[in-house]
């Protein structure tokens, strides 16, 4: 049995060990490197991979390889990088290291399984998952940070879900807002005279749990008393390697109105940024949620990635403008969603971006400047070989590199219909396989967008 096929049977036998979820994360595309020496060198995609399989799952691993090959192997895992470099990644220092019941506050609706990945939050789904599976021990604290609309709050939620379902620690989950009102609540005296039940009860709720999850933290910027037990709070869940969870709109460095030893407190552990989702991942958040809508008409590809190019940073506008498209349909009497309907139905729904309409009209400028025509000729409907040839290079560039869509292409370049840009884009696409030439040119007019 060659190596290939062992390594095929392996993945098939611990698909039968471990959650669907796991399986996808960890080991769907993982390679088998090299067998020598009773040692299997494997192959994953980041060095995530590489430190939680090291540390929570290779026991399973040489345990299932063993009843598959027949024999004991020992496992190393490298990133292709490493492999490619033969320089290997020290993964050990890859981002540092009740009785009382109360409700965990999470969303059900959250979970891994429903959360939709793509190359710009790969990283960060991978990192809650294998803080999910080992809580307080493989990033502690998680610092969770970027714009919102991103998938902070649904990837909070679904670690704690997750850690719910194994059944063994308790999980609160809370906004920073409701911390601040607790704490406040210490200050509430008794009939006696004292606040000693308040004081226990807020201990109770927030130091006797496994998993902590703080929501906006920036929001305790401007309380100052509230900073100081929070700090208490976060002491003492550490020493116990309680896990941590906080989110923020901005890294612990910018949080300037925490106090500096809170910050450099939640640079313990790890800190990831969710980025925003690229061309490719709101096409696929916009598959998936349209699966959900009993849809009498379908959505266009055109209508889609009209949607994708308006929406770009902000993932609860991309559900928003769909909602709204198929309401608008609706009342239409159930028109067939097209992009002229979709165009109607958000016209006041997007805030033009003059960003983006910038960045087609400096592609242009260059374009024409590169080939010594004007804007206005690029925009014209004049066929000329001069000026329809830059005219598809433009084109080109702003679908490729700029990922806008094609029917915003057409409206900018005069009001050309999409399958016009399509043509272009394709033309374009297939010359660049042969003609090195017009690759040089075309990457030194991508290097002077700004």
């Amino acid at each position: 049995m060659n190596k290939e096929v062992l390594w095929k049977s392996f993945l098939e036998r611990i698909k039968t060990e471990i959650s669907p979820i796991a399986y996808d994360t960890w080991f769907s595309e993982s390679i088998i490197h090299d067998i020598k020496d009773n040692l299997v060198k494997v192959i994953v995609p980041m060095y995530i991979h590489k430190k939680n399989l090291k540390e929570n799952y290779n026991e399973l691993i040489e345990e299932l390889f063993t009843e598959i090959s027949g024999s004991n192997f020992k496992f190393e895992y490298f990133t292709k990088e490493e492999v490619e470099t033969n320089i290997e990644i020290d993964t050990d220092h890859i981002g540092v290291p009740s009785n009382l019941k109360f409700e965990s506050n999470l969303n059900p609706q959250y979970t891994f399984e429903n959360f939709i990945v793509g190359q710009s939050n790969k990283f960060a789904q991978a990192t809650a998952l294998a803080v999910a599976e080992n809580p307080g021990y493989m990033y502690n604290p998680l610092f969770i940070y970027g714009n919102s609309g991103l998938g902070k709050t649904h990837l909070m939620h679904a670690i704690g879900n997750y850690i719910l379902e194994q059944g063994k620690k308790t999980v609160l989950y809370v906004t920073s807002e409701k911390f601040v009102s607790d704490f406040i609540g210490i200050n509430k005296k008794s009939k006696e005279g004292n606040n000693f039940d308040t004081v226990d009860i807020f201990k109770k709720k927030y130091r006797d749990v496994d998993v902590l999850i703080i929501d906006d933290i920036q929001y305790l910027g401007n309380a100052n008393q509230t900073q100081q037990e929070f700090f208490n709070t976060f002491n003492d869940l550490y020493g116990n390697n309680k896990q941590i969870i906080i989110s923020s709109d901005r890294s612990p460095d910018d949080l300037k109105l925490l106090e500096d030893r809170l910050r450099t407190r939640f640079n313990w552990g790890l800190t990831i940024n969710i980025l925003p989702p690229d061309f490719e991942l709101r096409m696929n958040i916009i598959d998936k949620k349209i699966e959900g809508q009993m849809l009498v008409s379908p959505f266009p590809k055109d209508v889609k990635e009209y949607i994708a190019s308006n929406c770009t940073s902000d993932i609860r506008k991309l559900e928003g403008a769909i909602t709204r498209v198929v309401a608008y349909a609706t009342m239409m009497n159930g028109s067939d969603i097209s992009i002229d309907l979709t165009i109607e139905a958000l016209k006041d729904y997007f805030v033009k971006s003059v960003i983006s309409k910038n960045k087609i009209d400096q592609v242009m400028q260059l374009v024409a400047t590169t080939y010594n025509i004007s804007v206005e000729e690029l925009k014209s409907k004049r066929r000329a070989a001069n000026i329809a040839f830059p005219r598809q290079i433009a084109m080109y560039i702003c679908r490729t590199y700029l990922e806008e869509s094609l029917p915003k292409i057409g409206i900018e370049f005069g009001g050309k219909d999409h399958t016009t840009v399509m043509h272009s884009v394709d033309k374009i696409k297939n010359q660049l396989k042969t003609d090195h030439k017009l690759n040089i040119e075309i990457n030194k007019i991508i290097s002077q967008i700004k």
